[in-house]
C-alpha cells in the first residue's frame, strides 16, 4: 500500500471522510447521494483512501461505562536513556502491550505519556505491577485517574483551522474560536 503525502485529498475526499467519521457504516449509495457522485465513482473514491492508508480500518467505538471498563489511566513515563536503541525497546514493548491504547512520545519532562482503559483501581494496580514497571528503560512512572471525562471525539480536522476574532467569545477572547 502506498501512504498518502498530506495535501492529496481533495475537497471531495474531505466531504467523503467528514461523512465517515460520524458514520462509518453508511452504506455506499447513500454517501454518494451526499457528495453527490454516483456510487460506482463513490466506491472507487472509497477504495483508493482505503489502498493509500487515509481510512486506516472501520471499527466499533465501545461505551466503556456501559462494559464496566471504566476508569481511564494516563501515565506519564521517563526513560533511563534517550538513546535511540532505548526508544526503540520502549516502543516495541508498548506495542506489543494489549493493555495500552494509546502511546506519545512527549516533549519536556516526560518522555511518554500513555492512555490505559482498566476496570478499576485493583486492575490497574496489577497493570502497574506487572506491564508498566516491567517496560524497558523505565526510570519513572506517574499516573492520574480521569474523575469524568467531558469531551471525547474521534473525528479529525480536515482543514487546517484559522483563527478569526469574534466579540461573542468569553474565554479565550483574544483568540477568537476555532473555525
Amino acid at each position: 500500500m502506498k501512504k498518502r503525502e498530506a495535501g492529496e485529498i481533495d475537497d471531495l475526499d474531505r466531504k467523503i471522510l467528514a461523512i465517515l467519521q460520524e458514520d462509518g457504516r453508511i452504506a455506499n449509495a447513500d454517501l454518494a447521494k451526499k457528495v453527490k457522485l454516483s456510487p460506482p465513482a463513490c466506491h472507487a473514491r472509497l477504495k483508493k483512501l482505503r489502498e493509500t492508508t487515509v481510512i486506516q480500518k472501520t471499527v466499533a467505538l465501545l461505551d466503556q461505562e456501559v462494559i464496566g471498563c471504566s476508569l481511564t489511566v494516563f501515565v506519564e513515563v521517563s526513560l533511563q536513556s534517550q538513546q535511540a536503541e532505548a526508544l526503540h525497546k520502549f516502543e516495541k514493548a508498548v506495542r506489543n502491550s494489549p493493555v495500552i491504547q494509546e502511546c506519545y512520545l512527549m516533549s519536556g519532562k516526560t518522555d511518554y505519556l500513555l492512555r490505559i482503559a482498566t476496570w478499576d483501581m485493583a486492575d490497574f494496580e496489577e497493570i502497574h505491577r506487572e506491564i508498566l514497571s516491567k517496560l524497558p528503560g523505565v526510570s519513572d512512572l506517574r499516573s492520574g485517574f480521569t474523575i469524568r471525562t467531558i469531551s471525547k471525539k474521534t473525528s479529525l480536522p480536515l482543514k487546517r483551522r484559522k483563527f478569526k476574532p469574534s466579540a461573542q467569545t468569553t474565554y479565550y477572547a483574544e483568540l477568537g474560536p476555532w473555525q
